[in-house]
This record gives structure tokens, C-alpha cells and sequence, in this order.
């Protein structure tokens, strides 16, 4: 499999040689600081979150560009009905090769800790992703060749050996996902069509959520407005560490234009108190009503370190609705 530029040599060369001939020289792995990676795929979906911009997207991303895989024996390698050929392996680009990669870590998660909720999986990913590159550098957008901001990696990299022992992660039940549709609009009896669980029905009358915002999410995307300038959001962090009396303490980098309190700045949890619940204040320092007063959008993060966890998350800030949509 070659790119675009050396296909394009290659039929060139067959085309104006008597005797095209080839010769594939196996150099075998090379290992070594150029390219930098990882580096996001320009074809990689990008955010924001047009329906729901409180949730942060994307969540995190992971290998997918030239993966050499197992392939189907129902179809040929192209995916064409035209093409004969049956193979066993196939090399493949897209979300089609990084979802089953993050699909293996989760199994990998989930068989290390059979206790924990999906949730608590993809919370584990989030916050012990990376967002630097092997050269010390912001990854690299290959789209505009301009470093990548959590509206197009999310959270960053996925760190397996990291993320087997996050430190804290970020849980969430049912009662809390249907809270969720209740506050993005939903009803009863459509949210049924989500849950097939009647005993649920009074679930947006007893709804602890204040806003969607407030969906226990290991990432933070605020959207400001004309007429609101200060956001606020409820998270509870369970700790999952190995050390029950754990003091985890907070390091806030605020996204520009945007002053953040995280109250309280300092958690200490203990065999009867493994969960412990914190708000953060989203303050806009300029006045909202979109791109012509500040920029579209900004990036931060907020991170709880016990000295030998380090449990991050993305901040994302968009001003108005038409920075949303002109992004």
C-alpha cells in the first residue's frame, strides 16, 4: 500500500518503460524520532459536539492509519463486489481500525478490573491519555500541519499501561445517563425506545442533574453566550488507587479569556469516603457574542495529582453559537 504521490510514480514509471520492473527490499523495522508520532490523520472526525456541546468530542484517539489486520473471507480486499481476490489480512485506515484497538483496551480494563462500569473505562482512557508527540511536541495535525487542540485528538492518546491504574476515574450509572436525556430534551415515554425499563418513567422528575454539563463526564466543554458568563459544573471522582487514604490536590491551566475555581482545591479520600464530589466556575474575563469580540474557542485542562497519579482532563470553551458553527 502506497500513498497517492508514489502510486502516481509508480503508474507513471509503467507507463513510459518498455520493462517496468519492481523490487521490494525488506529494511525491517526502523525505529527513530522522524516522523514525530503520533500525529492525527486528516480524515479524523473533529469537533465540536454540534448537538450536545456541553460533551466534550472527541473523547480520545488511537492507531488508525495503515493498520495490517485480520480480513473478512466474505469480501475481497477493496470491499467491492467487483473484486475477486480473498485474503486473510488487509491493511486499513479510519475508525474502523482505532475503535477495535480502544475495543481491546476496554476488554484488556475490564478483565484487570471486573468491577468497573463502562464508565469507569472510558474515564480511565480519558484522563491518562497523552497529548504530546515522542518529540516532547503538541501532536501534530496532519490536517493544517498545525498542533492538534482537544477538538480534534479530545483528551489525547490512549496510554494503556496508564490507564490500568488511573488513580480516580469518573463513574456514571443509568439513573444518570436518563437524567442526561431528560435535561438535553427528552421524554418519557420516548427515552423508552433508549432504556425498555418502565421502572425508570419518573427518572426527569428525581433528576440530580442541573444542566447536561452536569453528566459525571471526564472532560469539560463550556459554551458561553451573549448572556451567560459563568458556568458551573458538579463531578464526584471515585478513587480507585491502591491507597485508600489518597490526597489528591488540583492544577488548573485555564483555557485563554477564562478564569476556573475548582472548589474544593483539595480531595481527601478515605476507606469510608471513596467517593468525593467537586465544582468548577467557568468565568469568561470578555464580554460573549461570538467570534468578533474573542475567539472562537479555547483549550485548558484540569488536573488532580496524588504525587503518583496524574488524572487529567480536557477543557474545551466556545463563545456563542456562531463560533460553534463556524468552526
Amino acid at each position: 500500500m502506497v500513498g497517492a504521490k508514489a502510486g502516481d510514480q509508480i503508474r507513471d514509471y509503467i507507463k513510459t518503460s518498455d520493462s517496468p520492473t519492481a523490487e521490494i527490499e525488506f529494511l525491517g523495522t526502523l525505529i527513530g524520532p522522524s516522523p514525530p508520532s503520533p500525529r492525527v490523520a486528516a480524515f479524523s472526525s473533529r469537533g465540536p459536539n454540534h448537538l450536545t456541546p456541553v460533551i466534550l468530542k472527541p473523547d480520545v484517539i488511537a492507531p488508525g492509519v495503515n493498520i495490517l489486520a485480520g480480513w473478512t473471507g466474505m469480501v475481497g480486499p477493496t470491499d467491492l463486489d467487483i473484486d475477486p481476490r480473498r485474503v486473510q489480512f488487509n491493511i486499513i485506515s479510519g475508525t474502523s481500525m482505532s475503535c477495535p484497538h480502544v475495543s481491546g483496551l476496554a476488554a484488556l480494563l475490564r478483565k484487570a478490573h471486573p468491577d468497573w462500569s463502562p464508565a469507569a473505562i472510558k474515564s480511565a482512557l480519558v484522563t491518562t491519555a497523552y497529548d504530546v508527540e515522542n518529540s516532547g511536541a503538541p501532536i501534530e495535525d496532519l490536517a493544517t500541519g498545525e498542533p492538534s487542540n482537544s477538538f480534534i485528538h479530545g483528551a489525547g492518546h490512549v496510554d494503556p499501561n496508564k490507564a490500568l491504574n488511573p488513580g480516580l476515574v469518573y463513574d456514571i450509572d443509568v439513573k444518570e445517563y436518563v437524567a442526561f436525556l431528560c435535561a438535553v430534551g427528552y421524554e418519557f415515554p420516548g427515552i423508552l425506545v433508549f432504556l425498555q425499563d418502565p421502572t425508570l418513567y419518573n427518572a426527569c422528575e428525581t433528576s440530580k442533574l442541573r444542566t447536561a454539563g452536569d453528566l459525571n463526564y471526564p472532560s469539560f466543554s463550556v459554551v458561553f453566550g451573549s448572556t451567560v458568563d459563568v458556568v458551573k459544573y458538579r463531578r464526584v471522582v471515585k478513587n480507585v488507587g491502591s491507597d485508600v487514604d489518597a490526597v489528591y490536590e488540583v492544577g488548573v491551566k485555564s483555557p485563554a479569556n477564562v478564569e476556573i475555581e475548582v472548589s474544593p482545591s483539595k480531595l481527601a479520600f478515605s476507606k469510608e469516603k471513596s467517593e468525593l464530589e467537586y465544582e468548577v466556575t467557568f468565568k469568561s474575563v470578555v464580554l460573549g457574542g461570538g467570534v468578533g469580540a474573542v475567539p472562537g474557542h479555547e483549550f485548558g485542562s484540569i488536573e488532580w495529582t496524588d504525587g503518583e497519579h496524574v488524572v487529567k482532563s480536557p477543557v474545551a470553551v466556545q463563545w456563542g453559537q456562531s463560533s460553534v458553527q463556524s468552526f
